[in-house]
């Protein structure tokens, strides 16, 4: 008998161990980098609509370069989404069994990607802005020198 009640005490200990590993905890839940990492995803929206906006009303990419680069928006979004997806899962009761180490690391993990994906989206915005440029500098040029030699 004492036996059997040592052994359902520990199950129900490993038990209620294992329950706690379910919910998460207010500080994982209110931890600052988990508004940073959806404060991104909306940054990232709007910058790639309005660089894509821009680069559709600019008329200096070709519709084959367009759908290129809606693709590495596409792509792009929907990696960050599945960050997110992460994310609800770290931050939500009963999806992940982990302790709340391990829940902030993983959202730390995540932060980082997003970051990342930020950054690149800046550094390919800015790429494209500058090649929308140089083609309107070449433009310009191009038409400049038609007008001076009198082949307009």
């Amino acid at each position: 008998t004492t036996i059997k009640n040592l052994v359902e005490g520990n199950f129900k200990l490993h038990d209620a161990f294992l329950a706690e590993l379910l919910q998460v905890s207010p500080t994982v839940r209110n931890y600052y980098k988990v508004a940073e990492i959806t404060g991104m995803q909306i940054r990232m929206v709007k910058e790639y609509k309005a660089a894509f906006q821009r680069f559709r009303a600019g008329n200096k990419f070709s519709s084959g370069e367009l759908d290129y680069i809606a693709r590495v928006y596409a792509k792009l979004l929907g990696q960050s989404l599945r960050n997110l997806d992460e994310l609800l899962i770290a931050i939500t009761d009963k999806k992940l069994r982990a302790s709340d180490d391990e829940r902030l690391k993983a959202i730390d993990q995540l932060h980082a990607r997003m970051e990342e994906k930020l950054v690149f989206l800046r550094a390919f915005n800015s790429n494209v802005s500058v090649l929308a440029g140089q083609r309107a500098k070449a433009a310009h040029e191009a038409n400049t020198l038609i007008h001076i030699q009198g082949l307009d």
